[in-house]
């Protein structure tokens, strides 16, 4: 009993000195160490790098969006002021019938002006589209006093008055609206009255909710509107129940944060400022969360699915290497022998039983010249093979930047930036088709400065190549982003309006170009005009060429009408 007890805490001894004991003890604690502080460093890394990628993806949704309510607003204060601009509102006539019908047309075009009209001086609406206030004061509204001296924007209200004269809305929200006022003028520069339109805030929130997708619903994700104080305006179940601290300032690289909001929950959160490039902004921003936790559950549920991987593997990877240890102990403990004996100079090797790990450690110290020799030679392999790696990256990248500059030197006028001719071609001839396989409809605008040889010859080249950059720009800036502007030849250029079937639009259109280009100051102090022929398109149409050679007629009907004219093909 005696020996039995001695020979117990012997045998465990022996077993944690062999081969196969430490083989298993040191194998099994490693890869449990290893891939345990694996698992951790790449669930850290990963939950930065998820946290970084729903942060972008956040930021990017805020940006487009906060971009087209931007433009959309912007687009929508030059419509008041182009019609400030009409000589039918500047001659002063405001009660004529012509003033009535440019309200109309404007309301019929886009339904989400809710209320438009134009005021007296005094402050009581001459005219108004479906007579709403008509004969009535508005002389102590925001919009008419900021109206008569300024183009004014204002901020979302309630109308009480106007919302009881409108038709009944199907939505349960209150009605809201924004307003859009710009002063008329007459030649002399005195105000003969205020042109004023109240927009519908929910075409706002649908222009909004246009640039948010579903799968970002669905990921939790919510976009939210809000005032240049923080208070939100949209949507409607956070009025009055939430409130932002002020943006951040431009150029901290910061484009979202990780915000605690008045409920208490924890989000990643985007804002970004909607700039409508006008000097008097809303201040208005766009506002994107998601919740934290919700954002980082995929780099959670990673980082559990590693830690239980790595505690697995370990159990795994001991097992494994005890029984390793039990099928090739005696042998390497026994090759080991023979290798010293051999080392030694002893030919005749001799294989006893004795299980000890010193001759582990002589049979790696006779094989570890060999070995530093194959390792080496395989770190030089790899900085060859890295080297190589790198230069094939290299020129890989270098010839895709090439060839994305061949591509927009092949489809861009290199003077002005916009699209060339034969890129302007290849798109006539795709919506003539799209036209003939879906009967879609389209508008040419083709332009032409007018005398731009005497331009030329009385400032120089350098002037009217300026010029002609200009007259791009403008072209960019006052159509749709879905129209394509292109350099058609010398100062000719044209626009195509896809989706414009009928005449009238692509006349408004031209007559918001030319207006635009007529008011606009170039350079060496010139007033530049142009003259565009109008043509849609027509199903009778043999070929792509037909609707060029209508606009190219009714652009010389314009030139002989006196220049600075539009004028539609029949």
């Amino acid at each position: 009993m005696i020996t039995q007890l001695h020979w117990m805490p012997r045998a465990r001894l022996f077993f944690f000195r062999s081969l196969r004991g430490q083989l298993a003890l040191w194998f099994g604690g490693l890869s449990l160490l290893t891939l345990l502080s694996v698992g951790l460093y790449v669930g850290r890394l990963t939950t930065q790098q998820v946290a970084a990628t729903a942060g972008a993806s956040i930021h990017a949704t805020a940006r487009a969006a906060a971009d087209l309510l931007g433009a959309s607003l912007r687009e929508h204060e030059l419509d008041i002021v182009l019609l400030s601009l009409a000589p039918h509102f500047t001659r002063g006539e405001l009660t004529q019938p012509a003033v009535l019908r440019s309200l109309e047309q404007r309301r019929q075009l886009r339904e989400e002006y809710a209320w438009m009209g134009v005021v007296s001086p005094q402050g009581t609406v001459v005219q108004a589209v479906d007579g709403i206030l008509q004969g009535q004061s508005v002389a102590q509204r925001p919009w008419f006093i900021e109206g008569k001296k300024r183009i004014y924007a204002g901020d979302v209200h309630k109308a009480l008055l106007l919302e009881k004269l409108l038709p009944q809305q199907a939505s349960s929200e209150p009605l809201r609206f924004i307003d859009i006022a710009a002063p008329v003028r007459n030649l002399e520069g005195t105000l003969v009255g205020v042109v004023g339109a109240h927009i519908h805030w929910r075409w706002v929130t649908q222009t909004v909710q246009a640039a948010f997708d579903q799968h970002a619903r669905d990921q939790g994700t919510e976009i939210l509107i809000a005032n240049a104080d923080g208070e939100v305006l949209y949507p409607q179940s956070l009025v009055h129940h939430s409130h932002l601290a002020p943006v951040a300032p431009q150029g901290t690289g910061a484009r979202y944060a990780r915000l605690r909001w008045d409920d208490g929950q924890e989000y990643l959160t985007s804002q970004v400022t909607v700039d409508t490039r006008t000097p008097h902004g809303l201040g208005w921003r766009i506002v994107v969360r998601q919740p934290l936790e919700q954002a980082l559950q995929p780099a959670h549920a990673l980082r559990s699915r590693l830690l239980a991987l790595g505690l697995l593997a370990a159990m795994v990877f001991s097992l494994v290497a005890l029984w390793l240890a039990r099928s090739f102990s005696r042998p390497i403990e026994q090759l080991a022998r023979a290798a010293g004996q051999i080392e030694r100079g002893d030919r005749h090797a001799d294989f006893p039983v004795d299980h000890r790990l010193a001759e582990v450690e002589q049979l790696g110290q006779s094989l570890q010249s060999m070995t530093t020799a194959l390792l080496a030679h395989e770190r030089e392999l790899a900085t060859v093979n890295q080297s190589l790696e790198t230069q094939v990256l290299q020129r890989t990248k270098a010839l895709e930047t090439a060839n994305l500059e061949l591509k927009r030197l092949a489809t861009r006028d290199p003077l002005t930036g916009v699209h060339n001719r034969r890129r302007f071609d290849d798109k006539l001839l795709e919506c003539f088709q799209i036209g003939e396989r879906t009967g879609k409809g389209f508008a040419v605008l083709l332009l032409d400065a007018d005398h731009f040889k005497q331009i030329n010859d009385t400032h120089g080249h350098t002037v009217g190549d300026a010029v002609l950059q200009q007259l791009a720009q403008l072209l960019t800036e006052n159509t749709r982003s879905v129209d394509f502007v292109a350099r058609y030849g010398g100062e000719e250029f044209v626009v195509l309006l896809p989706h414009t079937p009928g005449g009238e639009g692509g006349l408004a259109s031209a007559e918001k170009i030319r207006t635009a280009i007529a008011s606009a100051h170039f350079p060496a102090s010139e007033r530049v005009t142009v003259s565009i022929g109008v043509s849609v398109w027509n199903p009778a149409d043999a070929n792509a060429r037909a609707i060029i050679e209508r606009a190219d007629k009714a652009l010389y009907l314009a030139k002989d009408a006196g220049r600075n004219q539009t004028v539609a093909a029949t």
